[in-house]
């Protein structure tokens, strides 16, 4: 299970660079792009903790 949830958390967090490469070159709103790219990390961090707390 905590295999799947690193995947979901990295799937998240590079769908969250590619929407904020996107809102921030097409859409031209630079921060709002700036704010979805920051998730990132975030969704990263995130999944590390749900695992840790599977784990116990």
């Amino acid at each position: 299970m905590s295999g799947q949830i690193s995947r979901i958390g990295f799937i998240a967090s590079m769908l969250s660079v590619v929407g904020s490469l996107y809102i921030y070159f097409g859409v031209g709103d630079t921060e709002l792009g700036i704010f979805v790219g920051l998730w990132a990390p975030t969704l990263i961090l995130a999944t590390k903790e749900i695992e840790q707390m599977l784990e116990k």
